[in-house]
């Protein structure tokens, strides 16, 4: 099929893109009185949607509803997405959205939808891969336009105001004159949608090596930055699930040339301005190569997967740097992005009164005044000078890496800077709570706080602390009562006392992911047992024969232009990837070879992809190396199973099957016949050999080191 020609109609038409988002405020909708306006997205509960809910444009929410009332009035479509921490989205809507002039041009031509992709990932898939079609990029916030039954016939990124206008008049005209092109063009860019995700099943296992490994580490690593660590180039972004990948690869050749870039960037990443050296936590990406100046909003899934990471990385290399920075990240997320039922919110945005980053920099005047005569030992411990320096006198914190120099200068021990330090950061951190805080996104998604469960999960085994794991039980009991459905299914978001929205295969992927790491750090069978019924579930509902693959949506769900699926990792894993890893390990546990059939199935459908972009698929790489290297299980039963677990998993082993129980157990395979009353023994098998079992911690690891 030749390509559609997706621009000349339009070449009139100027538009401008921004490829990245930062932060707006979140406005308060509780008083309507004081509004002039007031829309149908007052009803909703995402915090975005209602930011747009006074607007004087007409906004609907994305429903059946408002597609029916788009072909009923036969107007065209505006789907206008973005989410509640996108600087550049609140930037369009005071320009334009707020604006009566254009308002009544949207009303008068057009059915308007606002979406919060985060609340609809779906749609945003769909119309962000007309925009990219139409212009070769896209980015948030999305504005497409489509015929009234949904089909996308022009779309763009940002307007200004005057754009916009123009936008607006000559695409109606064009919809009242000249239909036929119009509905032309949305049959052709359906089709290239369409196109975009046909997944071709791959016949046969043509075999599987680690020449594929090592193919793709080599061109990798040429896109590396030695000095600063992460790729080479900018923005940076932290992709925890690369890092991952090549610890793993590194820990099983032992190739220290990789273990000295992992640690020269999860040092960086530590001690920049990307963390939060105050409060704990990420930023979602630095806009530098040093990774000085972030993008300064904090998401919830940056974080649990960088809990995850640094707790790999504390397992491998025992730097007590990690530790720290898992301990005050979660500290973090307790204290900030945790509610009353222990569910985590979202996103906190980039802005406060209006500035990106003010409730983080600092002025020199600032910390000389809060701090006293402490404040130079603080100043330099956070290179408050021609290192920190951003703009208009303000600085961000770094970490100076050299604290015994630092120690020197001022002629006092290390641990003395240590205290001085972590007292300063009390007070500055009661100093700062008396800023306007940036505006906090509290819907709660399924996927993020699947995440966040098996970050806790990540965390308590590298540090044994039992309050990571007693929140990570808690979390999962209130997602298991109150976002699951009596079918079975689950719903996407929690707010306000409210389940809805159908889950997508992303929150099937991770809860099920976060079950098995519960199962994992001896929380209980119940757990895997969710994990297979979950598995069970989206076989049925999500599985595509043809392919071999998983959509995104269920099949409950109404279809759009296509149904689309995940297959590249992004800045969090691919759907389908984590869907193929569950289904491998439930393989072990269930000795389900359907399971590991569709699993291989699926890596042999994107291993070609691997070969030539790993980066981009690294999450198939750790499954791929999950076939293979030496499949390793380890089955522990007896009354000291729990404390001899929680020992063994303190040490890097990312390629074990854990099983657990305290009694005996026959509901597992690998669990049948192994109890012995009054002893805790403990079974090491490889490649479905076993070992004779043994009772001690140290003769357990002597088996695994080998």
């Amino acid at each position: 099929m030749p390509k559609p020609n997706f621009t000349i109609l339009f070449i009139f038409i100027i538009y401008l893109f921004v490829n990245s988002c930062a932060d707006g405020q979140i406005e308060n909708t509780n008083k309507m009185e004081k509004y002039k306006y007031t829309n149908s997205l007052i009803s909703e509960t995402s915090p975005y949607l209602l930011q747009h809910a006074h607007n004087p444009v007409n906004w609907h929410a994305w429903s059946k509803e408002t597609l029916k009332l788009a072909q009923k009035e036969n107007k065209p479509i505006i789907i206008s997405i973005g989410y509640s921490s996108c600087h550049w989205c609140h930037v369009m809507e005071h320009q334009s959205f707020e604006n009566e002039a254009v308002a009544e041009l949207m009303n008068d031509n057009f059915i308007c939808i606002k979406v919060d992709r985060e609340e609809h990932p779906d749609v945003d898939q769909i119309y962000m891969n007309a925009v990219n079609l139409i212009t070769g990029s896209g980015g948030w916030p999305l504005n497409c336009f489509a015929l009234p039954d949904g089909r996308p016939f022009y779309g763009g990124t940002y307007y200004n105001k005057e754009q916009w206008t123009s936008v607006l008049k000559q695409l109606s005209a064009l919809y009242n004159n000249d239909y036929d092109k119009l509905l032309q063009h949305a049959e052709s860019i359906s089709n290239g949608i369409k196109q975009s995700e046909i997944v071709e099943k791959q016949e046969g296992v043509d075999g599987f090596s680690n020449a594929d490994l090592d193919r793709i580490l080599n061109n990798w690593t040429n896109h590396l930055d030695d000095e600063n660590g992460g790729p080479d180039r900018s923005p940076k972004f932290p992709l925890p699930n690369n890092y991952r990948f090549l610890m793993r690869y590194a820990n099983f050749n032992s190739n220290q040339i990789i273990d000295e870039h992992i640690e020269l960037t999860l040092n960086k990443m530590a001690n920049g301005g990307i963390y939060d050296q105050l409060g704990g936590g990420f930023a979602r990406y630095s806009t530098d190569k040093l990774w000085k100046v972030p993008h300064f909003e904090k998401m919830l899934y940056d974080n649990a997967q960088l809990v995850s990471l640094y707790s790999d990385a504390y397992k491998r290399y025992k730097d007590d740097n990690y530790k720290r920075i898992i301990e005050e990240t979660l500290e973090y997320i307790k204290r900030e992005m945790t509610n009353n039922q222990g569910l985590f919110y979202s996103a906190l945005d980039a802005d406060s009164d209006g500035k990106e980053g003010k409730y983080y920099i600092w002025t020199l005047e600032e910390i000389d005044d809060i701090l006293g005569e402490k404040s130079e030992i603080f100043k330099d411990y956070y290179q408050m000078n021609e290192v920190g320096y951003w703009e208009d006198d303000n600085y961000i914190l770094m970490r100076n890496e050299d604290i015994e120099d630092l120690a020197k200068k001022h002629n006092i021990s290390t641990e003395e800077i240590e205290s001085n330090i972590s007292s300063a950061k009390k007070v500055l951190m009661n100093y700062r709570e008396n800023r306007t805080k940036p505006g906090l996104d509290d819907k709660s998604l399924l996927s993020w706080n699947s995440m966040m469960i098996s970050a806790y999960c990540d965390a308590y085994s590298a540090l044994g602390n039992d309050e990571y794991m007693k929140d990570a039980i808690n979390a999962m009991n209130f997602i298991l009562e109150n976002m699951k459905k009596p079918e079975g299914g689950f719903w996407h978001t929690f707010k306000n006392g409210k389940s809805k929205i159908n889950a997508y295969l992303d929150d099937y992927a991770l809860l099920i992911k976060a079950s098995l790491s519960l199962y994992e750090i001896g929380a209980g069978n119940k757990y895997l047992l969710q994990a297979k019924v979950s598995s069970d579930y989206i076989i049925d509902k999500f599985y595509d024969v043809n392919s071999g693959m998983f959509f995104y949506t269920n099949s409950d769900d109404e279809i759009l232009v296509a149904r689309k699926m995940e297959i590249f990792d992004n800045v969090i894993p691919a759907s389908n990837s984590i869907v193929a890893r569950n289904l491998y390990k439930l393989s072990h546990y269930f000795e389900n070879e359907d399971y590991k059939d569709i699993s291989l199935q699926m890596l042999n459908n994107v291993i070609d992809k691997f070969r030539t972009n790993g980066s981009s698929l690294s999450n198939w790489g750790l499954l791929l190396m999950d076939e293979l290297q030496p499949k390793t299980e380890v089955v522990i039963l007896g009354n000291d199973a729990k404390n001899i677990l929680k020992e063994l998993q303190s040490n890097y082993f990312p390629n074990i099957v854990w099983a657990i129980d305290t009694k005996d157990n026959s509901e597992l395979e690998l669990l049948k016949y192994r109890f012995v009353e009054n002893k805790t023994m403990i079974y090491v098998c490889v490649n479905n050999s076993c070992k004779l079992p043994v009772q001690s911690i140290d003769d357990a690891l002597r088996i695994l080191s080998n």
